[in-house]
């Protein structure tokens, strides 16, 4: 098969593919990252448990190893997701998505029998060097979906890649309970097995030449090139600022409940009610995104989500009750949810086909570190004052705003017509 000049191998390959096959290969992706998320929060919120069941009495010390072994494998990831899209772009998508995925079944595996707390740490720090299939997914979903229906794909994803985690802890409590802590660890492993199947045998890449001699044979862009598209760097500074003021109530949420006069024993059950508002907000903002951006221009989307998403920090700021945080986190989540969507989908306009794997490891990468900087950041400032972390948001919220209307040029992210 001839692969013209300006072509590229991805495109040559959805086009030779029957026409539901960006369907069919939608379904895996969403399913696939549902699944896998669903499987990971099985497990992860009741960590500190299993810490102390091998052997670690100290309260401080528990919330230490904890805090490593949730805190090392983002990190990994952010570090290594841009390498992993690279690869990706040159080898496949799909392969490195089933690699990530068998090797989370082992490493989940291989959890269950850990004896020491190092050895958890070991095996986090092993599962953020092949970790990245989130980001993958995305760049899947947008690079098999039409151009019309780009950010509906990568919203429907990062929508499923929300109510994943929503909904693992309430099954991984069930399970817990049934057959055990270190039990559940193999069914989050067949969680990942499941996820494993679904792509490998629903989604399609379409028959072509090896994709590594053909990306050669057109120039394959490298992380300086993919770095230089028009707005790729201001993108990934937004998905940063947008992941730091989502990612800051873990530390501080149940503090600022407490602080409420909440009785004691409800701080827990209300802040997981919360901690669901704003999950189910976010998913609310994502799927909402992928239809709004068919007439706004993703800029303007941008824009707007993170102006909602301040306006709503804002409201933590100042209220002193449950309804008005309830109110202030919907209408944060909202925004954030439609913010990054828009982002991914931004970028989507401007990375050239075979090249998506790269890009989106960037914008995972920088979205990561957001991840991984943010509870370090909201614990110092929580000893300052609770509310000064929901102050850092707003602020971040409107520069990303402000930045983004100055810089970002409408026209050159039109709206998906």
């Amino acid at each position: 098969m001839q692969v013209s000049s300006g072509t590229s191998v991805s495109t040559v390959c959805l086009e030779e593919a029957p026409p539901a096959a960006w369907r069919r290969n939608q379904f895996a992706v969403t399913a696939a990252s549902f699944i896998g998320f669903t499987g990971f929060t099985l497990v992860m919120p009741f960590l500190p448990l299993y810490i102390s069941q091998l052997g670690v009495t100290d309260v401080g010390e528990v919330a230490m190893w904890t805090g490593l072994c949730l805190g090392v494998t983002p990190a990994l990831t952010a570090l290594l997701s841009p390498l992993w899209g690279r690869v990706a772009d040159r080898f496949g998508r799909k392969l490195l998505v089933e690699r990530s995925l068998v090797s989370f079944v082992l490493i989940m595996s291989a959890t269950a029998y850990a004896t020491r707390p190092w050895h958890v740490l070991a095996l986090r720090s092993l599962q953020g060097l092949f970790a990245g299939y989130g980001g993958l997914c995305l760049a899947m979903a947008a690079e098999s979906a039409p151009r019309d229906r780009m950010a509906s794909a990568i919203g429907t994803v990062q929508t499923v890649q929300r109510l994943g985690p929503a909904l693992g802890p309430v099954i991984g409590g069930v399970v817990a309970g049934l057959v055990g802590l270190r039990q559940a660890f193999f069914v989050t492993a067949a969680f990942y097995a499941i996820a494993f199947f679904v792509v490998l045998f629903l989604y399609r890449e379409g028959r072509c030449p090896p994709v590594a001699s053909a990306a050669r044979a057109e120039g394959a862009l490298g992380f300086r090139a993919v770095l230089r598209l028009e707005h790729l760097g201001l993108l990934m500074a937004v998905l940063f600022c947008l992941q730091l003021a989502d990612r800051s109530l873990g530390p501080v949420l149940p503090l600022h409940v407490g602080a409420l006069r909440v009785a004691g024993d409800h701080v827990a059950f209300a802040s997981g009610v919360l901690y669901s508002i704003a999950a189910g907000a976010a998913a609310v903002g994502h799927h909402l995104c992928g239809r709004l951006i068919r007439r706004v221009s993703a800029a303007r989307i941008i824009v707007g989500g993170a102006g909602l998403a301040a306006a709503g920090a804002g409201a933590l700021v100042v209220t002193s009750s449950l309804p008005g945080l309830a109110i202030g986190l919907t209408v944060l989540g909202a925004g954030i949810g439609a913010g990054s969507t828009a982002a991914y989908a931004a970028a989507g306009l401007v990375v050239p086909d075979g090249a998506h794997g790269t890009a989106f490891g960037l914008l995972t990468g920088a979205s990561l570190a957001g991840l991984a900087v943010t509870p370090v950041l909201a614990g110092a400032l929580a000893l300052v004052s609770i509310r000064a972390v929901f102050v850092l948001d707003v602020a971040a919220l409107l520069v990303v705003a402000g930045v983004v209307r100055r810089f970002m040029r409408p026209r050159a992210l039109a709206a998906l017509t």
